[in-house]
């Protein structure tokens, strides 16, 4: 496949997956903001939909990295110094303008749509013998995007009432 066959077949199935997904709600984006004079906080950078490690917006595709929900800040004694930290990330999310509770992607990065295509590999995409492929976990190996897209939008519409 050619290089502009293969970013058309690319762009065709993430187009579809935007349709697919146009009544499922998206979650947040946030970056990370801090100055000398606030303390460190999350603010608001868009939307995606989240599916599974990837996020797709209206016009790109990232890939995921750290998520949370927003929660005001409270005091509490802590059972270790990573829930302390989950805590105060969470709290930055609040003091950014998120609302009690509300799901934030944090310390995403764009996926180069363009260096898949040409055969290479970004993030968590890659084109595999031709296909273009989704490696959904670590250890796990790759599974072609089509699939990969059309397993992860049902079981979001499974999920909904």
């Amino acid at each position: 496949m050619t290089i502009p066959a293969a970013s058309e077949a690319i762009s065709a199935l993430l187009a579809a997956a935007r349709v697919a997904l146009a009544d499922v709600p998206a979650e947040a984006l946030g970056r990370e903001k801090s100055s000398r004079w606030r303390a460190p906080r999350i603010v608001r950078a868009g939307s995606a939909w989240h599916v599974g490690v990837l996020l797709l917006t209206h016009d790109a595709l990232l890939a995921t990295a750290e998520v949370l929900r927003a929660a005001e800040p409270v005091r509490r004694g802590y059972a270790s110094e990573s829930a302390r930290a989950r805590a105060e990330r969470r709290a930055e999310a609040s003091r950014g303008g998120f609302a009690n509770g509300e799901i934030v992607h944090v310390g995403w990065t764009p996926i180069d749509l363009d260096r898949v295509a040409a055969g290479g590999s970004s993030g968590p995409l890659a084109h595999v013998d031709g296909v273009p492929s989704v490696r959904w976990s670590a250890a796990g190996g790759y599974m072609p995007l089509e699939a990969y897209l059309d397993d992860r939008i049902a079981l979001l519409h499974s999920d909904r009432p």
